[in-house]
């Protein structure tokens, strides 16, 4: 079972029925993060095969994965505060094991996002991956 968080989202999405709705509830959860600062914007934090800029920031503490991010793109900013919801939180040794992109399924987002926004998806989840694995 995903994240208390997640699962609010998740919730939410089923109330949400128009696809425009859920666009522009992505963009807020996305408005509601605090912006990364521009320090982190270094080519270290920043995601390759996302169409626009893209910057993950992850953080082990505890043995505890959390991570903030930051896109220039708005509907990105939400996708990253989706999967803020996913894995943050998480031990670290349990967030490579995380079916994201079964948990995605679940909002559909997979058959609502472009070829190149779902590109970018799937990178932000493998770098999330890789720094999890790295320290796991």
């Amino acid at each position: 079972m995903a994240s208390p968080a997640f699962e609010e989202i998740v919730e939410d999405f089923e109330f949400l029925e128009d696809w425009e709705d859920r666009y522009r509830y992505v963009i807020e959860k996305g408005k509601a993060m605090d912006p990364l600062p521009d320090a982190l914007k270094v080519p270290a934090t920043k995601v390759d095969g996302c169409a626009s800029q893209v910057w993950l920031h992850p953080q082990i503490e505890d043995g505890t994965f959390r991570f903030d991010g930051e896109s220039d793109a708005m509907i990105v900013r939400g996708l990253i505060a989706v999967l803020r919801a996913l894995y943050n939180d998480l031990p670290v040794r349990d967030v490579p094991g995380v079916d994201a992109g079964g948990e995605l399924a679940r909002l559909g987002l997979n058959d609502h996002l472009s070829a190149q926004r779902s590109n970018g998806l799937r990178a932000m989840i493998k770098r999330i991956r890789e720094v999890a694995a790295a320290q796991g």
